[in-house]
């Protein structure tokens, strides 16, 4: 057949697609077996090897769906077993895109498993390693493969997005694939040991492959196929080294960390794994000396025979002595804490530590019981906020904001609160003896400063009608926003609900963009950009500000904390019960945005993205056609010294104004105003874009040729800071990245148009 001849190439070159699809069809028609045609083709010509649709694809695709029309043409028994070996031969050459059509064409899946698998092996000891994977997948033979054997030659190519989709549908594959993975994190290990049988490997950087990128591949490949970290001991054992050493930096380098919470922490680091206690009492050795880490050897419960040399002896020599000065150190702490600190005034036996639920109801109704049967709680029928005396007290500068309750109770009770435990491991099961009664301090305090105040109210400069003082008559002086207290918890929509905390197994009800407002530790400042980029309304610290800067921000805006590590421990005790949330440091920024998103069960959809302004953070934006904007521009050339972003310049009569139609939104908006103005001076001439608020319009920032371009319409500018922005590759971008988060909607953002 003249159309199927690699040596006589069809006029259909020349003509219409439609032309040549039917021109290859009247070919098919014409055969006795289009099948074994095809092959002769295929066989015979290097065209269809190319990446692209070649004319060998177009032909091949085409029969794919002639056969469809016409299934009489399809071969079975001995004629298609010889095709289906003829196919297999050339399928390693074979372009990705003619992978599927031929396997469906010659129904390789119906083909003898053995022998497809002998195929598959031949491909492989010819050193084709992706191509002999790739036809495993395609033909789903993992099952019946070794999975080390086939994955191992492929990550030491780097191709591991071939190795992902080798085990994806595979939960056993995946957990094998890890395991082995993890066994290469061992230590001592050596991959050069695993390359020796692999020879002839191309793009192979043996120096590239190390423990580091192991693990940042076990790691990434656990979150997605969800499968037990303790699959992966190795890489799990080396995680916990680092977080180790990052502990031994806070307490003996930087001197940060205080014994009681540097011990707590690196018990729960090292738990009972034997391997990091070894290498717990290296560190001892380096950073402290012999007779601290026989302590903690006595205190891990380590076999002498594992002790390096020198520590079993120190160990021996002093366990009596450690009793006594434990003991003696404790009695000089207690002196000092009662000399210098408030000292709860209740016994121990007073103090009821709440495990369960039904523990706290139970309480609960005692509590209430008491309150009927004691002392009237409420003065003059009206009762007392407790929590409005710190800012009672911090109206009449008594104390100072950020030193909190402690000043509060040296200036009320004459000594201060020892805030010592406040960082200590509050997860962990037990509580020390210590925080138990740091806890209780903390709250009966409380009762002791109101019933001194009852008692004495003068002497604190208050009035007799103590109600009256603390509560406070509502004050004409306009408030940003409302400090939050215990009983005001907002959801992380931003509205308040009030009652008793709600049960953690129920999600968060579904919130939009803009009904969520962050502050980001400066840490994550990665994390804060994608937020914004998807309408999240963000505060970033800078790289300067210390963290607890984020906590007075939170209070202050009613913001959910972000943050990470050992600031949380500090930051989610300044703020009400779930307004901070640990971020996974370990992640990328985009994967960081995913898990906030899905806690906080924020809904994005297209309209949220780039709603707000990437530098200022504002969510109104200016709609300036093109040619508006190209005699902007143009104007602004003629203004040398303004360093592309305009001046505050203001004039009474501009020369030009426009002002914005309705904003796109059904609510309405204020309107703004844009103008032109004449900059006379030494070293300013010309014309800037400004709007009627002074924010002047960053044109000069517009890089040449943007506004040539012929699909693009429209230029958006924030009417906040004037960065001028427009529709690019970079909106897609995002689009892709977060597609499996998208959500419907109408909802549209706040853009101002020209009349």
């Amino acid at each position: 057949m003249p159309l199927l001849h690699p040596a006589n190439p069809p006029s259909s070159l020349e003509t219409t697609s439609n032309q040549l699809k039917e021109e290859i069809r009247r070919g098919f028609a014409g055969l006795e077996d289009p099948l074994a045609g095809l092959l002769d083709m295929l066989e015979s010509s290097g065209d269809w090897k190319g990446k692209g649709h070649s004319l060998g694809y177009c032909i091949t695709t085409e029969l794919q769906l002639w056969i469809k029309e016409h299934p009489a043409v399809q071969q079975s028994g001995i004629k298609l077993k010889k095709l289906q070996a003829r196919v297999l031969r050339i399928l390693a050459q074979c372009p990705a895109n003619l992978l599927d059509p031929l396997i469906s064409i010659y129904q390789l899946h119906t083909a003898d498993r053995n022998y497809l698998l002998g195929h598959v092996s031949h491909l492989y000891h010819k050193g084709n390693y992706k191509e002999a994977a790739i036809l495993s997948i395609k033909l789903k033979l993992q099952p019946d493969q070794d999975v080390e054997k086939m994955c191992t030659p492929l990550l030491l190519q780097d191709k591991t997005n071939v190795v992902e989709d080798y085990v994806g549908e595979y939960p056993e594959l995946q957990s094998k694939l890890l395991q082995i993975l993890d066994a290469w994190c061992e230590p001592g290990f050596n991959i050069r040991d695993i390359t020796r049988q692999y020879q002839g490997l191309s793009r192979y950087k043996p120096d590239k492959f190390n423990r580091k990128t192991l693990s940042k591949l076990i790691f990434r490949l656990l979150d997605r196929f969800n499968v037990d970290p303790a699959l992966c001991p190795n890489v799990i054992n080396q995680r916990h080294l680092r977080t180790l050493n990052y502990l031994f930096y806070k307490r003996f380098v930087e001197k940060t960390m205080t014994q009681e919470n540097w011990t707590d922490h690196v018990q729960s680091t090292v738990g009972e794994n034997r391997w990091l206690q070894g290498h717990l009492i290296q560190l001892l050795i380096s950073y402290c000396d012999l007779n601290t880490a026989a302590r903690w050897a006595q205190r891990c419960n380590l076999p002498k025979e594992l002790l390096p040399y020198g520590v079993a002896d120190e160990l021996q020599k002093l366990q009596m002595q450690e009793r006594v000065e434990e003991a003696a150190k404790a009695d000089s702490d207690d002196e000092s804490k009662k000399k210098n600190y408030y000292q709860l005034p209740i016994p121990r036996a007073n103090i009821h530590f709440l495990q369960t639920w039904e523990e706290t109801l139970q309480c609960w109704e005692k509590v209430l019981q008491l309150q009927k049967s004691s002392i009237d709680w409420k003065k003059g029928g009206r009762k007392v906020d407790v929590l409005s005396l710190e800012q009672s007290y911090e109206d009449r500068g008594f104390r100072q904001p950020e030193k909190g309750l402690s000043l509060l109770v040296q200036h009320v009770l004459g000594k201060p609160l020892d805030k010592t435990e406040q960082l200590s491991n509050w997860e962990k099961r037990p509580l020390r003896e210590e925080q138990i009664l740091y806890a209780a301090s903390d709250a009966y305090c409380l009762l002791e400063i109101y019933e001194k105040l009852c008692n004495d109210p003068a002497s604190f400069g208050l009035s007799s009608d103590l109600t009256e003082s603390l509560v406070g008559k509502p004050s004409v002086k306009p408030r940003a926003k409302k400090q939050l207290n215990k009983q005001e918890v907002p959801s992380p929509s931003g509205q308040q609900r009030t009652g008793s905390r709600k049960e953690t197994s129920c999600p968060p009800a579904p919130i939009s963009p803009k009904e969520f407002s962050v502050v980001c530790d400066n840490m994550l400042q990665g994390l804060g950009r994608y937020l914004r980029c998807l309408g999240v309304d963000v505060r970033m610290l800078e790289n300067e500000d210390d963290h607890r800067k984020a906590a007075e921000i939170a209070r202050q805006e009613g913001r959910v904390i972000l943050t990470s590590g050992l600031p949380y421990q500090t930051l989610q005790s300044q703020v009400a019960e779930g307004r901070c949330f640990s971020v996974n440091c370990s992640e990328k920024a985009k994967e960081q945005a995913l898990q906030v998103l899905k806690h906080f069960n924020v809904q994005v959809s297209l309209a949220d993205i780039f709603s707000r302004c990437q530098v200022c953070n504002c969510d109104q934006y200016l709609k300036v056609p093109r040619e508006r904007m190209r005699q902007l521009v143009e104007g602004s050339r003629q203004a040398p010294g303004d360093g592309g972003a305009g001046c505050l310049a203001r004039t009474e009569k501009p020369r030009q104004s426009c002002d914005a139609a309705a904003p796109a939104s059904d609510t309405a908006q204020p309107g703004y105003t844009l103008h032109s103005e004449r900059l006379e001076g030494p070293e300013q001439r010309g014309a800037a874009a400004a709007l009627a608020g002074g924010t002047v319009l960053q044109v000069k920032a517009i890089p040449p040729g943007v506004l040539d371009k012929a699909d693009l319409t429209d230029f958006y500018c924030c009417t906040r800071c004037g960065k001028v922005f427009w529709e690019g590759s970079h909106f897609g971008r995002v689009i892709s990245q977060f597609q499996d988060v998208l959500v419907a909607t109408g909802d549209k953002q706040s853009v101002y148009e020209l009349s």
